[in-house]
Order: C-alpha cells, then structure tokens, then sequence
C-alpha cells in the first residue's frame, strides 16, 4: 500500500539519485570554469567565449567516462521502482 511514508521515502530516494548525477556532471566543469577564471584574471584576457570551450569538453569527457555507470543506476533504480509498484498499488 502506497503510504505517506512509502511515498517520502520514494521521492527522497529520486532527489539523492537526480542529485548525485547532476553533481557528477556539473561538479568538474564548475571546477574548470573556476581554473579558467582564474587564468583570465591573473593574465587580464577579458574574454567571454574563452571558458565556454573547456566546460564543454570537460563535460564532454565526464559524459564520455562516466555515462555508464551513470545509465546503469538510472535503470536500476527504475528496476527497483517497477519491482515495489506491484506491492505499493495493492
């Protein structure tokens, strides 16, 4: 039976998971944007389009080593959803 508390502990649960893959693709190009923007100004390039580039490949490289695993605990954790919705209806 679908309870209050079944019901938190599912949408807690999607949160973590929304959360820890966001954070895996958004930490490192933070992190590179940061690097960048530290160059710009120790070196004084006011350029815009300049960080634009190593975030991309940055994110493109994270994707690229990390889109697996990140997949697979997608389709796990919708494994595991479709499993409890027998038990959660009825």
């Amino acid at each position: 039976m679908l309870t209050p508390d079944v019901a938190v502990d599912l949408v807690g649960e999607s949160l973590h998971l929304v959360m820890l893959l966001v954070a895996v693709l958004s930490v490192p190009g933070l992190i590179i944007g940061l690097l960048v923007s530290l160059f710009q100004a120790a070196t004084q390039i006011n350029e815009q389009t300049l960080s634009f580039l190593p975030r991309l490949l940055i994110t493109l490289l994270v994707i690229t080593l990390a889109g697996r695993w990140m997949a697979g605990t997608l389709m796990d954790f919708c494994v595991s959803i479709f499993e409890r919705a027998a038990s959660l209806v009825g």
